[in-house]
């Protein structure tokens, strides 16, 4: 198959997206024999139906696809992604608009992702003729972004531990010549990371934090933290085998904010952006830290292990403490934290914290328009009392049942203070079920909503260049 570069808009195979209300107008349309088949077919314009049409030639004529109609209180932008997992191999173009072109173009392509490190697949994927009207390199690099995190997060901890993220750290700031800085092993309580070091430092890898700056300096400060924990066995609090199935995610805060900044620095945002990435294993050893031990933070204040599995909170703490140390503009922190958000919202609604009601808003908005979900909850101040301990500042968990992932927000807000805005996310970073845009496996949330707000706020160096000028 030519690759899509080298095909014309009359070479790609059209697609048709019908609902009832311009069923009949685009049956109208179609060759006879197209026409024929259809109806042989007993095809009905339902959303998410599919029919393959022949030409009079034995070749393809193109597609239907069925899609709700316009005034239908629930719309799914992204059902047009199962085309790239339904289709023959070849080119397509859309022959007419789909109710958000843009939101179905980049579902398409997020649809096309496949993990293949340990197992090629060898299936002729579709491929997409660019839509008109539709910034199809903008896309291209959001998709390319995404299947950056994916990747980190499908891949086990046997190939991903605190030195391969690292790694892939690094090499995303060399790819755009951001300054990196790593503190690793012991020299991370010299530099003052004592929660970070006492997490990580029963893995076999040492734990480190990895540091890298994008952008100029008189631009606004935004400063990402991921959390980054290869593997999460609970430590001496173990979890359950069942509970370790899915903890090679438990990095998927750190690819999250890989993926944003690759987003941003791939648009050329203008922006001072600062990648902040707390690394471990939470392992067993002799060394392990243990249930009701006392550990001082950067912040300076002591904090007591009520439960070693509450250990991403911990390596936040720090780096949230120096990420707030120069009070940025914007402050942004993911992390896969509470099984409580979970069962709170469930695998594809994450929630997020802020105490800064219009950013709130501001996220909100971008969410829909990029259909990426978040829902806010409350950082409910009568809940932060439930974190004291008798002998420290703090505890790293309430010791009761109930609203597990406020609690923990709340604990990570102990650690900002200068920040002109904080938010919190508590990803999944994963995808259950298979649904258009979103394959099985690793997914990369909140990243895409995060980086359409920053563009309309900040734009790109020659948009924010007009805007100084004027």
């Amino acid at each position: 198959m030519p690759p899509v570069e080298a095909v014309t808009q009359s070479d790609a195979s059209p697609i048709y997206f019908v609902n009832a209300e311009n069923w009949a107008d685009v049956r109208a349309g179609l060759e006879p024999i197209a026409a024929e088949f259809a109806a042989a077919s007993a095809f009905q314009p339902k959303p998410g139906r599919l029919l393959v049409l022949p030409s009079a030639k034995g070749g393809l004529a193109g597609v239907l696809f069925g899609i709700e109609e316009n005034d239908a209180k629930s719309r799914d932008p992204f059902l047009p992604g199962r085309l790239a997992t339904s289709l023959p191999g070849g080119v397509y173009r859309f022959a007419n608009a789909p109710h958000d072109p843009s939101l179905a173009t980049l579902a398409f392509l997020l649809s096309r992702y496949r993990f293949e490190r340990y197992k090629s697949v060898e299936d002729d994927r579709p491929e997409l003729y660019p839509p008109e009207g539709v910034d199809f390199d903008r896309l291209k690099r959001i998709a390319k972004a995404v299947t950056l995190g994916r990747d980190l997060v499908n891949t086990p901890a046997n190939d991903l531990g605190p030195e391969a993220l690292e790694a892939a750290g690094l090499k995303l700031a060399a790819q755009f010549n951001a300054k990196a800085s790593v503190v690793r092993g012991d020299d991370l309580l010299q530099a003052n990371y004592p929660l970070i070091h006492a997490v990580g430092r029963a893995s076999g890898e040492a734990p480190r934090l990895l540091e890298f700056v994008w952008g100029a300096e008189d631009e606004p400060k935004v400063t990402l933290v991921g959390k980054g924990v290869c593997f999460d066995t609970g430590g001496l609090d173990i979890k359950p085998g069942a509970g370790m199935l899915l903890m090679k995610k438990d990095m998927g805060g750190a690819a999250t904010a890989l993926a944003l900044a690759q987003m941003v620095m791939a648009s050329g945002l203008s922006v001072r952006l600062r990648v902040i990435l707390p690394i471990v294993e939470n392992s067993i050893a002799g060394n392990a830290m243990r249930p009701s031990d006392i550990y001082p933070s950067r912040k300076g204040l002591t904090v007591e292990i009520g439960n070693t599995d509450a250990e991403g909170r911990l390596i936040l703490a720090d780096a949230l403490a120096l990420a707030d140390e120069e009070a940025p503009d914007l402050l942004l922190d993911f992390a896969t934290l509470t099984g409580a958000a979970r069962v709170a919202l469930g695998p594809d609604l994450p929630p997020f914290y802020t105490m800064d009601d219009d950013l709130a808003g501001e996220i909100s908005h971008h969410a829909a328009r990029a259909n990426d979900p978040v829902w806010r909850l409350p950082l409910w101040d009568p809940y932060d009392k439930l974190l004291d301990s008798k002998s420290a500042n703090l505890c790293n968990i309430t010791g009761g049942p109930f609203a597990g992932s406020i609690t923990a927000a709340l604990f990570l807000r102990r650690f900002v203070e200068r920040a002109k805005a904080w938010v919190h996310f508590d990803v999944y970073a994963w995808t259950p079920v298979a649904k258009p845009g979103r394959p099985e496996g690793a997914e990369v949330q909140v990243a895409r909503l995060l980086f359409d707000m920053l563009e309309a706020r900040y734009g790109t160096a020659s948009t924010s260049a007009g805007r100084k000028k004027r």
